[in-house]
């Protein structure tokens, strides 16, 4: 009983590793063909020329964002900057109207007549 079960298995393990060695392998003639260099002068197949597309488009995609993402730091930064530039301005503009202020709203260097 036991030697069937083991016979079983290893005819079904065959029969897998025939199906997978379709898979997995290819036939001589491509394999030779798929190593053999190309000249220089020769055109080259389509499958060449769309892979060497694929690389140059991922190439300018992760151009573009890594050039979109420090345009959007330094834009950042700048926002920063002249936020940071105005906060500054409106407190001494502030200090300056705190400081000159005569009581008089609105003040009264505002409203002197020159004669």
């Amino acid at each position: 009983m036991a030697w069937r079960q083991l016979l079983l298995a290893c005819l079904s393990a065959a029969v897998l590793l025939t199906n997978v060695e379709k898979k997995i392998f290819m036939r001589e003639s491509d394999a030779s063909n798929f190593l053999k260099r190309r000249g220089k002068r020769s055109s080259k197949s389509q499958d060449e020329v769309n892979a060497e597309n694929k690389q140059k488009l991922r190439a300018d995609e992760l151009r573009r964002e890594y050039y979109e993402e420090q345009r959007n730091e330094f834009e950042n930064f700048v926002e920063e900057q002249n936020d940071e530039q105005e906060e500054r301005s409106r407190e001494a503009i502030e200090q300056w109207r705190q400081w000159h202020y005569d009581g008089l709203y609105p003040s009264y260097l505002y409203n002197r007549h020159h004669l």
